[in-house]
């Protein structure tokens, strides 16, 4: 390309990038400022002192446990659920397009339609956290299913004729060609259900209201109860911390995948 070319694509990319400086780096940078001060106007300096209160805070731990109990259980089932089901709809049979629609349906319900049903349901009950584990797979699992259905789709047939005519089996061909050629796209899926369970809290929070029970208290219940308050720095230190351990989920299993790379590289 020459540097015209460049320029032009800088250019044409200028936009979108003030934008998103402007409506998330610019907001980002000032919720870092504002966890390390005291009061609503960021003035006072107090530096680790609202992380050392807010990681020791009882309905923060609460919360926090609750959300990693959430992501803990929901993240592997619907990878898992999402895997044996776009190997299932991978084959044509009849009706699959169907079917293949039917788990996309749940994507355009919206979250009020849904809520109103289970609460007719429950009648009076309180939720609990397997509820909440369940819609989430309901909700998402259609596009985590087109996700590893388009990643399927990209593996050539030429190389399970092969290895069939090598004597493999099923479950030989898929551990040795369809999962490592499937880890690019399993590792996309991985990183959007992550960022998916975070999204997933308003059903706790229109199932149960502002102050539901223990078991299903969540981040954004911690969250939305601080901005109610005005209390910013606290708000701010756990959007910060959800941040966190979002970054170092997603920083270990990259580097466990670029690590994967080099020695399949150093193999061959």
């Amino acid at each position: 390309m020459t540097r015209r070319e460049n320029r032009v694509g800088y250019l044409l990319a200028l936009p979108a990038i003030l934008g998103f400086l402007v409506f998330y780096g610019l907001p980002f940078v000032l919720a870092v400022w504002n966890s390390f001060t005291l009061g609503a106007g960021g003035t006072l300096f107090i530096g680790l002192e609202n992380y050392r209160r807010i990681w020791g805070n009882t309905l923060f731990q609460l919360a926090a446990g609750n959300t990693a109990l959430f992501m803990g259980t929901g993240i592997p089932a619907i990878l898992v659920l999402s895997l044996l089901f776009a190997l299932l709809l991978h084959k044509k049979f009849k009706g699959s397009r169907f079917v293949k629609l039917a788990f996309l349906f749940p994507m355009v319900v919206p979250a009020a339609a849904t809520v109103m049903t289970l609460r007719i349901y429950l009648n009076g009950r309180t939720p609990g956290m397997a509820l909440l584990v369940v819609l989430y797979i309901w909700k998402n699992i259609g596009f985590d299913i087109v996700l590893l259905l388009a990643g399927l789709t990209m593996i050539p047939g030429e190389y399970y004729e092969s290895a069939r005519l090598d004597g493999a089996g099923r479950w030989q061909s898929f551990c040795y060609i369809t999962l490592p050629l499937l880890l690019p796209m399993l590792f996309l899926t991985f990183i959007i259900s992550v960022l998916n369970a975070f999204k997933s809290f308003r059903e706790a929070f229109l199932l149960a209201g502002e102050q539901p029970a223990d078991n299903i208290y969540m981040l954004q219940h911690f969250m939305n109860s601080n901005f109610q308050n005005l209390n910013y720095p606290r708000l701010c230190v756990a959007a910060i911390s959800c941040f966190l351990v979002i970054f170092v989920i997603l920083a270990v299993m990259y580097g466990g995948w670029r690590l994967r790379e080099k020695g399949g590289g150093r193999n061959e």
